[in-house]
């Protein structure tokens, strides 16, 4: 494909050094060395009579040697001019993981008859499950020590472990290669042996029937989306597994769960703006499937079982939804009858059904609030949280019977914290929050939630943190952080490795930009779609208000957002290049309209309801004029790190690769560019406890020595 030797090209970074870092503020004028130059290789791409020219499309090639060779030479790259930053960095990280207690231990949940609970032991990276039997006093059996199982491998994480109804197997998933394609494995919890049966291609989860040797599991296809749905019966061959549902609309995506009760086996079919749900019982596993209602264009329902019925989770003529209620007998829609009304100001997000008990997941203003109803007398209630900016959401709930809800808080200055909350007495029990080792005072830091307006007069919500005393004089250095789309909602929560920049004079930001849901329904879809650009306008309009009210200014502040929060950082420095010190993008999806027009990518399918479909002229037309890709000019840019991961499965490697080769070709400025991929690793990053914090020590260390604050 390639004309000439790509190490030709990439010997920039041994060759002389070429320029001058000219940065305003900047520590010293220092000399940076010639940056990788990526071979240019021409494709046209053609679509609507339109021609795109794609320079760095040669990139997608996972397994050409001069691909891997410009990645390592972009990450030499890094290295030498960040070099300068590594006591720093080790600084920094030294700090994050001092403040991780190396020992340490989740909250016990209780689970048919067991305790449940995952440890950490010093020096470990990795976790170790295991549970206790009927009391917490009695004899530890660790189930998996992640740490042995690891060793010898780049990359290594378990999910789904999943425990048969008798207490008596483990089922579990392995991946080895972070593309997300876990292996479902076995292990007999009575002799302690790791079966031989092992089920490729899965999303690692499964779900077990009440015989105690059967098990639902999804198989995902070459695009990694779940597409089927198997029933297999343990001591039976894999390939012997029985296809139950084959979802053949490849804008969906199919899962399996067992309702809280126990009683149903649940397989769904699940798109962006629709779903259905079809039922087995869980004591008849090889029982015929039933649908429980037919999927509808804009239909959105989840069901939770309770005693003779269901409760219904439906956006049906209710755009922010409502709940419904069904008996077991006849599902369809005709017979829900209405239990709590369609609210404009409240978005009823989730619901948990215990016997005695509803507890619904609500929020309104941006807040997550918590309301539990009594079955017996009726009566509502909400838990009190008492802060102004924070998160909670019901956590591990096993047990149907029983009046105690186990959830989640945390807040931008309340570390992470566990609940068990007793819905009828009202009592609420601390078991657990996360020690922050060091001299670490939440007193000392003051949470804020803000409104900036945006260009078309709506309130978009900030949360920032910082330490008390702190002055609003124009030049405090502000880290910006945004997501805004899937409807994904950012909440004010606790991160102990902020507390290196909180503790250096930086100010931090969420900006709660239209495309997550904060506000409601209608938030998420003022942010996608044709509406889309509102994400980005959005961001900038926080930016502009945060600097007009003096928290920062354009030398001090920095944008940052991962994944589509890449994307949203990638539109943002191509509209307003000037507004920020520096940016951050992490795994970006920065070349939107390829992707969304290469069914063979994972994810693509199922998001033309986020997005739109390219294939569609006026959605081609409209994604064309923000993806960050194809719209790079020859004009100044911010400094920037960009970090990806080689076997991401969700954005591709090579979309930040091009865009850092595009900037490289077109940016006018002097400003620092760096690319760092993690050549053994996915969309999370590395695997380990605390490896994944030299990536931040990275970051922090990026902004900190722009600002002349390096040590």
């Amino acid at each position: 494909m390639m004309n000439r030797s790509a190490s030709l090209l990439l010997s920039g970074l041994s060759a002389a050094l070429l320029f001058f870092s000219c940065q305003k503020d900047a520590p010293k004028t220092r000399e940076l060395p010639m940056p990788p130059v990526a071979p240019k290789d021409a494709k046209i791409l053609k679509i609507h009579d339109h021609e795109r020219t794609d320079n760095y499309f040669w990139l997608n090639e996972r397994e050409n040697p001069a691909v891997i060779e410009y990645l390592e030479a972009e990450n030499a790259y890094t290295d030498t001019v960040m070099h300068h930053t590594e006591g720093l960095q080790e600084t920094l990280y030294e700090e994050m993981v001092g403040r991780i207690p190396q020992a340490d231990e989740s909250a016990p949940y209780l689970s048919n008859g067991y305790y449940y609970y995952t440890r950490y032991v010093e020096g470990g990276e990795y976790p170790v499950f295991c549970r206790k039997k009927e009391s917490l006093e009695s004899q530890e059996q660790v189930l998996l020590d992640v740490n042995q199982m690891a060793e010898g491998f780049d990359y290594y994480q378990v999910v789904g472990l999943s425990v048969s109804p008798d207490n008596r197997m483990l089922a579990f998933g392995v991946d080895t290669l972070s593309r997300r394609k876990y292996t479902i494995q076995f292990k007999d919890l009575r002799t302690g042996k790791i079966l031989d049966t092992q089920i490729p291609n899965t999303t690692g989860g499964s779900t077990w029937a009440n015989d105690n040797q059967t098990i639902f599991f999804s198989q995902k296809d070459e695009t990694l989306r779940p597409y089927k749905v198997f029933r297999y019966r343990l001591g039976d061959k894999p390939h012997n597994a029985a296809l139950v549902w084959h979802e053949e609309d490849n804008t969906f995506l199919t899962y399996v769960y067992k309702t809280l009760s126990g009683k149903y086996i649940v397989i769904g079919s699940h798109s962006t703006l629709s779903s259905e749900l079809k039922l087995i019982p869980a004591d008849r596993p090889y029982a015929p499937m039933r649908v429980f209602h037919p999927r509808e264009a804009n239909h959105l329902y989840s069901i939770a079982h309770h005693e003779d019925h269901f409760f219904v989770l439906t956006n049906d003529q209710a755009r922010n939804f409502r709940l419904m209620k069904v008996g077991e007998g006849n599902t369809y829609k005709g017979n829900w009858e209405e239990v709590i009304p369609h609210r404009e100001d409240v978005l009823l997000e989730d619901i948990d059904v215990f016997k005695g008990y509803l507890v619904l997941s609500e929020r309104k203003d941006g807040l997550n609030q918590l309301r539990i109803h009594s079955f017996e007398d009726g009566g509502d209630h909400y838990i009190d949280f008492g802060e102004e900016t924070y998160m909670a959401y019901p956590s591990v709930n096993r047990e149907y019977e029983t009046d105690w809800l186990r959830y989640a808080y945390s807040s931008l200055t309340t570390p992470n914290s566990t609940y068990d909350y007793n819905m009828k007495s009202r009592e609420k029990v601390l078991r657990k929050q996360d020690k922050v080792l060091g001299d670490f005072d939440p007193q000392r830091y003051e949470a804020r939630r803000l409104y900036a307006t945006a260009g078309d007069g709506t309130r978009v919500p900030i949360s920032l943190v910082y330490r008390k005393g702190l002055k609003p004089n124009g030049k405090n250095p502000l880290l910006l952080y945004g997501y805004g789309s899937y409807g994904n909602s950012i909440d004010a929560s606790f991160n102990s490795s902020r507390l290196s920049l909180l503790d250096r004079g930086f100010v931090y930001a969420i900006a709660h930009i239209r495309g997550g849901q904060e506000m409601g329904r209608a938030w998420y879809e003022d942010g996608k779609l044709l509406n889309k650009k509102n994400t980005f306008t959005d961001f900038i309009d926080c930016a502009e208000y945060l600097i007009a009210e003096k928290y920062t200014d354009r030398e001090h502040i920095f944008a940052y957002g991962g994944s589509a929060g890449g994307l949203l950082i990638g539109a943002v420095v191509n509209m307003r290049p000037d507004l920020f010190k520096g940016a951050m993008a992490a795994v970006p999806f920065v070349d939107v309209i390829t992707t969304m027009l290469d069914e063979s990518i994972p994810l693509t399918t199922g998001e033309y309801d986020e997005w739109g479909n390219p294939n569609e002229k006026e959605y081609y037309d409209y994604i064309l004029s923000y993806s960050p890709y194809d719209n790079v000019e020859a004009k100044d840019y911010p400094n920037m790190l960009v970090t990806t991961g080689l076997h991401d499965s969700q954005v591709q490697y090579w979309e930040p690769a091009k865009w850092v080769a595009k900037l490289r070709e077109l940016k006018t400025d002097h400003n620092v560019l760096l690319l760092k991929t993690e050549m053994s690793a996915g969309h999370s990053g590395a695997s380990g406890r605390f490896e994944r914090y030299r990536t931040t020590a990275l970051q922090f260390a990026f902004m900190l020595d722009l600002l002349g604050k390096g040590e």
